[in-house]
């Protein structure tokens, strides 16, 4: 693998404990007090959170005084969940991310949502019945899911986001690299997150040869791009050429297998340089 060092400076200082010694771990990290770790932690969150939504940057209190940032970091697991809603009673964070310690001294960016919450919202984590359905990966709610792709959206999205997901990566990777940690791992929901990693400097562990025969395969002429036939809505010949056309048809089961055993991992500073989908003229 090439590396080409990212052009955000990295040189961070590392991480310490309020008597000085360094930090390694989120096990470390947790078991610090609560206002320890949520000052440590509250370092990942996008800025968007602080200047559009009104948070206070200190207490992480929300503008109206009702409730916080939620900071779930357990004394002895290397695990954290956090969580920012505009109001308690909303169905959909702002911002969730789910981050945990790997048994090899690395980070896994495990999972990452956000949202914005005056966009519609297409119930695609629900089946007809309005049961929770793991976003479409138990049962499928077709209705909600055309209705999202024709708003533009990918996949397991429910609402459209706040297009800061590159302020809150910058955030992250520079968190990582103060603890030491050279290596963030992650698992890509759908082939259109997994386009996006890319974009941000990951390869993969695994799934990088099916990701080049996707790409191969949706060129004119060939499998996936013949099973484009119209069948469904989301089996459009033009979808071969856009990063979430194929995404959806990919979500549909147009591979005839399951979406799995893709992972992903970024050299913390580095840009892997990889594309799977080397169009130019590609888009999302």
């Amino acid at each position: 693998m090439t590396c080409a060092m990212d052009t955000e400076d990295l040189d961070v200082e590392h991480l310490v404990d309020p008597h000085g010694f360094p930090l390694f771990s989120l096990l470390d990290i947790n078991e610090l007090p609560q206002a320890d770790k949520e000052a440590i932690y509250a370092r990942i969150v996008p800025e968007i959170i602080f200047t559009c939504f009104g948070f206070d940057r200190e207490t992480l209190m929300a503008p109206q005084g009702t409730h916080k940032i939620e900071i779930i970091a357990p004394k002895g697991l290397g695990l954290l969940r956090l969580a920012v809603k505009r109001d308690p009673s909303d169905i959909d964070s702002l911002f969730f991310v789910e981050v945990a310690d790997t048994q090899f001294s690395q980070v896994e960016l495990s999972f990452c949502l956000i949202n914005d919450p005056d966009a519609p919202r297409f119930n695609i984590d629900q089946d007809t019945h309005g049961r929770e359905n793991s976003f479409g990966t138990l049962r499928r709610n077709i209705d909600e899911e055309i209705k999202a792709m024709r708003a533009g959206l990918s996949p397991y999205q429910v609402r459209c986001g706040l297009k800061t997901f590159k302020n809150f990566f910058r955030r992250f990777e520079r968190f990582v690299a103060s603890l030491g940690v050279d290596i963030i791992m992650a698992e890509p929901l759908s082939y259109s997150n997994a386009i996006r990693y890319e974009n941000y400097g990951f390869d993969y562990t695994t799934g990088k040869q099916l990701m080049h025969w996707i790409n191969a395969e949706f060129q004119r002429g060939g499998i996936l791009y013949h099973r484009l036939d119209g069948s469904t809505p989301f089996r459009q010949p033009e979808m071969a050429f856009t990063v979430r056309g194929r995404s959806w048809a990919i979500h549909d089961g147009i591979l005839n297998q399951p979406w799995d055993n893709i992972k992903i991992y970024k050299s913390v500073g580095c840009d892997a340089g990889v594309n799977t989908f080397p169009d130019p003229d590609r888009t999302y």
